[in-house]
């Protein structure tokens, strides 16, 4: 089920919290968890009922282990270290298994000449989020950082279905309390929630889908073996970048605006990336709760940078590595996760360099800062080519397009206007292309971002980037003039829903 249908919006949404608000309203606080865990596997289980035998005993058996791993009276158990290892490798196996058995047998087939095949494997829907969750809930609780075990809350946890999907991957400690908290939710509480579900709604329907207009045409003609000139596969790539920003945004949106429907603050994920000044930066802003658990629960494990510069730039670069393998099945995702590694490498040396000839360590202001931006910027475009594309072969053939290897020609729109000149003939209008793709970065750039329009914070003690706000002109407020606003968008946003689409991260 997506939170971009009808059926959610005006069904599953609505019933849930009638269900959900009535019990607790009637005193049975306890029993509104019960009752939310369940319609969180009805929502899992509407996409295929049958990856319901594969999450269900997970957690069992997850749930299990915590048990016996949590210290008890300070003391952790003998076999603990034992334990967590045997449910990370239980994990780690399962997500390897459904998503990337086949990638590694026909990638062995290619290289050894096996004949083997596994045949169609097919992905569980959220199966990368819920892993890491489950993950990072037996690190904290060999760590002691679990206060209270409980089935139901654990289930909870799992599948609380705004961030099950898709994130944001939150700790146990930032929620469950939460879940505890019996009083009732406030009418300003629903109201944030109900402007920022539709705001991500609005980005999803009015701007993500708009830009799917002019980036998937190009990129699946280049897979065919097409090859654009430079207007056209820069126009494509633009709009690619400003789909993946709205897509995601919006459903982080959406998951934080559904989630304070129910009384819970889920941690921040997004906070305007493409304004950053630095890779390091970017990955402040960007999908901020699995760079946490990159860092957290990869990159200290192996050592951070408590082992010298050359063993730090390692680690950073396997982290990434594996980041972008998390993502999908496909040399693609590695190269992307290599791309970012060496970024991040480039822009620490960079910092080191700059303390040691007695700069600062970041971009201050004026020309500097905007460099730096534009710098970040056109390397995060270069990187989002080889993520969209097919394979390595269509990301080289629209890298090469973008560099001028084609050539130049003309949109079809402007074709009138300089009769005799090449015009360009592919699936879009370049010119349309590149204009939508200008409004659509203006916002990105310009625009106060969610966090600034409402103020929201995310839970007590949850990790956000601290340049997640700036002062902003405008500020929402629950007022009668917002109401209407909020309800018109959401109106406007509900009648152009024309057709499903599925988020981009709902792939991984």
């Amino acid at each position: 089920m997506l939170f971009n249908s009808y059926a959610f919006i005006l069904g599953f949404m609505p019933l849930t919290l009638l269900l959900f608000h009535g019990l607790r309203g009637a005193g049975f606080a306890r029993s509104s968890i019960g009752l939310l865990a369940l319609l969180s596997l009805v929502f899992y289980g509407w996409w295929n009922p049958i990856y319901l035998l594969l999450i269900v005993p997970l957690m069992l058996v997850n749930f299990a282990l915590a048990a016996r791993i949590v210290p008890r009276d300070g003391r952790r158990p003998h076999a603990a270290r034992p334990l967590l290892v045997l449910g990370i490798v239980l994990n780690l196996a399962t997500l390897g298994y459904f998503k990337y058995a086949n990638f590694f047998v026909d990638n062995l087939h290619a290289v050894a000449g096996l004949d083997l095949a596994l045949g169609t494997v097919v992905l569980p829907i959220g199966i990368s989020f819920f892993t890491f969750q489950k993950i990072a809930f037996l690190v904290d609780a060999y760590r002691n950082r679990v206060d209270r075990l409980d089935f139901i809350d654990y289930v909870l946890f799992v599948t609380f279905f705004p961030q099950l999907i898709a994130g944001p991957i939150v700790h146990h400690s930032e929620v469950m309390r939460q879940f505890r908290d019996q009083t009732p939710v406030s009418l300003q509480t629903v109201a944030l929630g109900v402007t920022i579900f539709t705001i991500g709604l609005a980005k999803k329907v009015l701007l993500a889908d708009t830009a799917a207009l002019y980036a998937s045409p190009l990129f699946d003609a280049v897979a065919a073996g097409a090859h654009p000139d430079v207007l056209a596969a820069w126009g494509s790539a633009l709009a690619y970048t400003a789909q993946l920003y709205f897509d995601f945004s919006g459903y982080s949106d959406m998951a934080i605006g559904g989630g304070l429907l129910f009384g819970i603050r889920l941690p921040l994920n997004f906070a305007s990336p493409y304004k950053a000044e630095s890779i390091i930066e970017f990955w402040h802003r960007w999908h901020i709760t699995l760079s946490r658990f990159l860092r957290e629960y990869l990159y200290i494990p192996l050592g951070g940078n408590r082992k010298g510069l050359s063993r730090r730039y390692v680690n950073l670069l396997i982290t990434m590595l594996l980041g972008g393998l998390w993502h999908g099945a496909g040399w693609t995702f590695v190269v992307w996760g290599a791309l970012h590694g060496f970024y991040l490498v480039v822009n620490h040396l960079w910092r080191a360099l700059r303390q040691h000839f007695g700069g600062g360590p970041e971009t201050s202001m004026g020309l500097g800062r905007r460099m730096g931006q534009l710098i970040t910027f056109v390397a995060v475009v270069v990187a989002w080519v080889v993520f969209r594309s097919e394979d390595i072969g269509t990301a080289v053939r629209m890298l090469l397009a973008m560099i001028g290897n084609n050539g130049l020609e003309l949109p079809v729109s402007l074709a009138d206007h300089w009769p005799g000149l090449p015009v360009a003939r592919g699936p879009v209008d370049t010119a349309a292309a590149l204009l939508v793709s200008a409004a659509l970065l203006a916002i990105a750039w310009f625009a106060p971002n969610t966090q600034e329009l409402t103020g929201y914070v995310g839970p007590e003690g949850a990790y956000a980037a601290k340049e997640a706000y700036r002062p902003s002109p405008v500020r929402w407020q629950p007022s009668a003039g917002w109401a209407v606003a909020i309800g018109c968008l959401f109106g406007l946003a509900l009648m152009l829903m024309s057709k499903v689409s599925e988020f981009i991260y709902f792939q991984f």
